[in-house]
């Protein structure tokens, strides 16, 4: 597939549900952080929010750059916004449902980070494969 040419199947697919699915995650990360934030100062609602959205808002400058990327990188790209944004509202959504009273914040720290790196990880190492099949 030549990357100037428009996606087809299921890659288009693949792209529009991983661009939707990574939206609808960062609103409900925000929704459930703020769920279970108790009236914190401005500062820290405004460090929060940041830090939870970083990993959507990556993906997402991800998702806009890859037009030219080859299609191994691409997908592994929208593998990783679907798993990334199931994994983070799984895990925000269980915090919801048993909150934990020792270091309540200790999950909205971790998931950033850790998208972070799974990012790093995977879509380079696409890349690189994508390179040496060519």
């Amino acid at each position: 597939m030549n990357p100037q040419r428009p996606e087809v199947g299921f890659l288009r697919f693949l792209r529009a549900a991983s661009l939707i699915a990574v939206l609808s995650g960062a609103l409900g990360s925000i929704g459930l952080w703020f769920h279970a934030s108790k009236h914190p100062p401005v500062l820290i609602v405004v460090l929060f929010i940041v830090w939870v959205l970083s990993p959507f808002v990556v993906l997402v400058l991800a998702h806009a750059l890859s037009k030219r990327w080859s299609v191994l990188t691409r997908a592994a790209l929208y593998c990783v916004m679907l798993l990334i944004t199931l994994g983070s509202l799984t895990i925000y959504v269980h915090d919801a449902l048993r909150p934990r009273t020792a270091q309540p914040a200790f999950v909205y720290v971790l998931v950033a980070p850790v998208s972070w790196l799974l990012i790093v990880i995977v879509v380079p190492i696409a890349g690189l494969v994508s390179r040496r099949l060519k």
